[in-house]
This record gives C-alpha cells, structure tokens and sequence, in this order.
C-alpha cells in the first residue's frame, strides 16, 4: 500500500516483488498461495531405477520423497509446498487407502531398515487427475496432502513448478532421480542426465507410434541405456531454468527400461498447473 525504497532493506536483498491490483483484493490468501509457490524453491544446498545412473548425495535433490505403502517403496515423488507432493496417479489410484502411506523426505535410502531412524509424514489426502487413463497413461498426476508439514532445510526443499509457457525444446539437458531397483540391496537414491525429445520425434513410427499425447514429453536416449524404470515412477524430471530447478515431468511410463528407440515418458507438468493450483487453493478453504 506503499513505495518501498529498496536502499533501506540492503543491497543483499533477493526476493522477489508483486504488484497487488484491485482485482486480487478479494481473494488475498490464494493469492499469497501462488506467491509462495514461487519464491524460495528449485534451489539446494550448496553441498525409477535410474538405470545407467549413479549414487545421489544427501541434499542434491532435496525434493525428491519416497512413498511408502504397507511398509515398501512404492513410488517416489516431488515436494512443491510445505505439505503437498506431486506423484503419479498410476502409483496411488489402486491403493487409495490413506492410512496404508508414508512419506519419506530428506533421504537417500529407501531401505526399511534404515529408515527407521526417520519420522515418516502420514498422509492426510491423495487427488489423482480425474481424467487419469489407466490404458492410455494420459493425466497421469496427483497431488498428495501431507497431514503435518514438512519442515524446510538443507536436505527438504520444494522443487518450482514449470511456467505457463514452458515448452523446453528437444535436446535440453534435465535430470531423473528414484529408487527404483538395479540390484539386490542397492536401495541408495539415483541420479542421472537425460535430454528432451520432442514430442515429434517420440511419435514417430520408431518410437512410440502416435502414443505421446499432449499432456506427456519424453526424455532419455535413442540407444537406451540410461532410463527411469520400476520404482521411479512419480519422480521427478527436472530442469534448471535460471539458476532455479523447476519440475518438467513425472516418470509416468515406458516400453521396457532403457531400450533402444523407447525413451522415457513422463507427465507434463504444465500441462496441469491450473489443477495443482485449484486443488491447494480449495484445499485451504475447506
């Protein structure tokens, strides 16, 4: 409601401003909902299988979180708020019994018996997309409402979410992390570099045949080898954007892992950025 002179808060000042119209006025806490989404995520301390990756150090990808159901690894997922996390729908929509999940952050073993030693978060809601296609894979994203929130440090942080825009061309260099299995006993988070390949290119007669819809991008290489596969899914595909890491896909499908010609699939984040809003903001007026 005032001019704010930015000599008087210091040079070191990094966050960012908004200007508030008349038009937000009336609805002020979504609003702010919607700032706090942006500002302090995507970055770490400075500090599925993932086959042909290696081992991911404590705090690299701090947004990463195990999903736990009846005492296992199921899928992994994303951090985007204090209290909310982004998965795969095909991950929760067959175990919709809230009581049966934990999640697991700021770890980088999903073993069991080593996660003893950490509090898991019990879940108070799981939304999976409505329009979710078991057959197709289409939509496949939920949102999951932690009962307590989560507290924020060098090893928890929320990942930003894309840009309405966002529409990173084939060949930009992201990265997939899980826990999916390589081999007996190697339950230690995973990481690993994968390009983007355009939608075109992945629809073609030598990849996927017309079954990339709109709502899915693919990652990966034309020779395989590396590639999210079981007990990755629901994890993220991120992309630095700015000096920020932001959430492009979810590890969402794939014929086989790694082969050649079948690229990783995942949802595309933006695609659904009205529907994660939507559902927190009517989420916190209930």
């Amino acid at each position: 409601h005032k001019g704010v002179n930015l000599t008087d808060i210091g040079p070191n000042y990094t966050d960012g401003f908004v200007q508030i119209t008349s038009e937000h006025q009336s609805n002020l806490e979504s609003l702010c909902v919607i700032i706090c989404f942006i500002v302090e995520c995507g970055t770490r301390a400075k500090l599925p299988r993932i086959v042909g990756g290696v081992e991911a150090t404590l705090g690299r990808w701090p947004w990463q979180v195990s999903l736990y159901y009846s005492n296992r690894h199921i899928c992994g997922g994303s951090v985007i708020t204090n209290q909310w996390i982004v998965t795969a729908a095909h991950c929760v929509h067959k175990l919709p019994q809230v009581s049966g999940w934990v999640v697991y952050a700021g770890i980088v073993t999903s073993n069991s018996a080593k996660l003893a030693q950490y509090q898991g978060l019990a879940v108070e809601r799981i939304i999976y997309n409505k329009n979710y296609n078991h057959r197709t894979h289409d939509n496949d994203i939920a949102l999951v409402k932690l009962r307590t929130l989560l507290n924020f440090s060098d090893t928890i942080r929320p990942v930003c979410l894309p840009k309405y825009d966002c529409d990173l061309p084939g060949g930009t260099q992201c990265w997939i992390s899980g826990w999916g299995y390589t081999q007996p006993d190697d339950e230690v988070l995973k990481e690993a570099p994968v390009p983007l390949i355009s939608t075109k290119k992945c629809n073609s007669s030598c990849m996927y045949n017309g079954e990339i819809t709109p709502r899915m991008l693919c990652a990966g290489y034309t020779e395989g080898k590396v590639d999210a596969c079981q007990g990755d899914s629901g994890g993220p595909l991120v992309c630095q954007d700015e000096n920020v890491w932001r959430l492009v896909g979810v590890v969402s499908w794939g014929t086989g892992c790694a082969e050649p010609n079948h690229p990783g699939v995942y949802t595309k984040v933006a695609e659904f950025l009205e529907w994660i809003y939507e559902i927190i903001e009517v989420s916190m007026n209930e």
